[in-house]
């Protein structure tokens, strides 16, 4: 993609901008439905193409899967996707995630206490990394000045599955109002990152304090976008067509938002494949972003 140029001012992206729709490969369809099925409770529906889409009761996608047997093994060194964070409305839902990946019998990445939510960390058959978490009210982050502050704290699982009634009966589907929270993503270089999604884009910088990492969002949540070099720095993007990340959704809440953002990109030299309805865009580590309307 060409660079931004730093001479076009920089405009907020509108405050209640969201994360939409992950899009992922995956080597084996079958196999990965089963685990988002079975682990994670999301319903899945078939779309054009042998896809998958993945959704909570009764919500659109969270997750749109395409499965190549051919597709080149995830790199953990190339840039990318390093986590997509499913959101869930309470704290007694995460405990039922959690005593649903136990019924599953799939094993944790981590699971952690950030102060602003509570996390619980896993991969998938392929390894693309996922979070599900659950946030503390607004009022309740702590602030350093004009910061958020967040950290990675063990979490407590006995604390969290005492949230569970003792008859033990889940509901074996994630519930409504789940949705993707955030992404997290592998990066060549945070400060091309940043002038990108914050001086291009338009997010807030809301969090400095992790070494190689930066934390971005809309509205002033703690993030929608995580952004880290620990694996990838210096790194050049993906085999074409391999496992892990194909695009992820940037959802702007109307047309005009939309429309402003995208002539920001284009002003600034940035290719964009854009229609009447979206437009298409790749940061400076070639990582896929789908701009659309709400």
């Amino acid at each position: 993609m060409t660079s931004p140029n730093n001479s076009v001012p920089a405009t907020g992206i509108h405050p209640d901008t969201t994360i939409g729709t992950v899009k992922l490969t995956v080597s084996d369809v079958d196999q990965a439905r089963s685990f988002y099925e079975g682990a994670l409770g999301l319903q899945t529906s078939e779309l054009a193409g042998g896809e998958l889409a993945l959704a909570a009761a009764g919500g659109r996608p969270l997750i749109e899967l395409r499965g190549d047997s051919l597709a080149p093994a995830l790199d953990r060194r190339a840039t990318g996707l390093y986590h997509l964070a499913i959101l869930l409305p309470a704290r007694r839902d995460l405990a039922v995630a959690l005593a649903r990946l136990a019924r599953a019998r799939w094993p944790l990445d981590g699971a952690s206490d950030h102060l602003v939510s509570e996390a619980l960390y896993l991969s998938d058959p392929d390894g693309n990394g996922i979070e599900i978490y659950r946030d503390r009210p607004r009022e309740q982050w702590p602030r350093a000045g004009d910061q958020l502050e967040m950290a990675t704290l063990p979490l407590d699982l006995r604390d969290l599955l005492a949230e569970l009634d003792d008859d033990g009966d889940l509901q074996p589907l994630a519930p409504a109002g789940t949705r993707i929270g955030h992404v997290h993503l592998q990066v060549a270089d945070l400060e091309d990152a940043e002038a990108f999604y914050s001086g291009l884009l338009g997010f807030d910088v809301t969090v400095r304090g992790y070494p190689g990492a930066l934390f971005v969002s809309a509205g002033g949540y703690h993030h929608h976008i995580g952004l880290n070099t620990w694996h990838s720095r210096g790194s050049s993007s993906p085999l074409p067509g391999a496992v892990g990340l194909r695009s992820f959704e940037v959802e702007l809440p109307d047309h005009d938002s939309l429309a402003s953002v995208i002539e920001r990109i284009r002003s600034a030299g940035v290719d964009a494949e854009a229609t009447s309805e979206d437009a298409l865009v790749r940061d400076p580590s070639g990582n896929h972003i789908l701009l659309r309307a709400r």
